[in-house]
């Protein structure tokens, strides 16, 4: 394949929009800061039950010391917990000061240890607890089955109740208005960056994947204001997937996060966040709750792009559709 010459390199063809371009808004304040403890999604706050609980001290974990974050995670699986628990045996057991575990609590948005304490004692009364024991030997097929269904229902919850439904909506715009959309993600999110692509294939909407941080860069360094990056990312600290996103944003790009983490260095890079919070489980694991959750994120994004022009994405989806129809057929 001839390679490009330099006008096409300093001039690239842009391709045909799916929609009319409508003037960029500014990126700077976009979206205002808000605090994961009034639930991240800046319309209300995070419902005062358990889950809710347990997603905003897992938001906020990536704000603690390695050491804090040790101490919150060996409290969660002290499941005998309750409210006579006492300050000195939590600290003992975790072998830390009194003085460090009332720190964290206040750390995590509690008014002190009672409070943390409490709601670590409903956390281990709350039957969805059961998911995240370890997986015995003497368990049956068809218990290890409803395990893993059962853990996977709890991520699909989960992300339900996080998802900003104004964050969909303008990443929907983002990316219905653009001229190039690159996606970016590697290991298990590259793999939802694909699937994205595919998806949004179907209706007409073309998008380019990246994997490997040299295509990453220089897919970055040729976006320009016209065009959006989608970087997926579950702990949103990779490395070469920022490096990236920071090249795109320099040249005016917009950018959109899907990650786990909202205080992470990518969420922090981006106009957009799409936070869907997954528990890890000790059964699916990180990887496996994250990519339940991200294809869920972008099944909705390819809804709401493929609804601000339902007819041509109507009529692209039956030309697509009947294109490989024929290699379904059994020889």
């Amino acid at each position: 394949m001839n390679s490009p010459s330099l006008s096409l390199v300093q001039n690239p063809v842009r391709s045909r929009q799916f929609v009319e371009v409508t003037p960029a808004p500014t990126v700077q304040g976009d979206f205002p800061a808000v605090s994961p403890l009034s639930g991240g999604n800046g319309m209300s706050p995070t419902p005062p039950d358990i889950n809710g609980i347990v997603l905003r001290i897992r938001s906020l974990l990536p704000t603690l010391t390695a050491l804090e974050a040790g101490v919150v995670t060996g409290l969660f699986k002290k499941r005998f917990i309750n409210e006579r628990t006492l300050l000195k045996w939590v600290a003992d057991e975790m072998r830390v000061s009194e003085a460090m575990v009332v720190k964290i609590a206040k750390k995590l948005g509690f008014s002190g240890f009672r409070a943390f304490r409490s709601a670590l004692a409903e956390y281990n009364n709350f039957p969805t607890t059961q998911l995240h024991a370890e997986l015995f030997a003497n368990d049956s097929a068809g218990k290890i089955v409803q395990k893993v269904v059962q853990a996977s229902i709890k991520a699909l919850e989960q992300n339900l109740a996080v998802i900003e439904q104004a964050a969909i909506e303008k990443a929907a715009k983002y990316l219905s208005s653009s001229v190039f959309r690159d996606f970016y993600g590697v290991g298990g999110s590259a793999q939802v960056a694909r699937d994205a692509a595919f998806k949004f294939l179907r209706i007409g909407v073309r998008a380019s994947v990246f994997d490997d941080s040299q295509m990453m860069l220089m897919s970055a360094c040729l976006l320009e204001r016209t065009d959006v990056a989608v970087a997926f990312s579950h702990c949103g600290q990779t490395a070469v997937v920022i490096d990236a996103v920071r090249q795109a944003r320099s040249n005016g790009a917009r950018i959109i996060a899907v990650t786990n983490c909202r205080t992470s260095i990518l969420a922090q890079e981006s106009d957009v966040i799409l936070c869907p919070n997954v528990e890890e489980s000790l059964i699916t694991g990180e990887n496996a709750a994250a990519r339940i959750a991200q294809l869920n994120i972008v099944d909705a994004l390819f809804l709401a792009v493929a609804q601000k022009s339902s007819g041509i994405a109507e009529r692209n989806l039956r030309r697509t559709t009947l294109a490989v129809r024929g290699q379904r057929n059994v020889w």
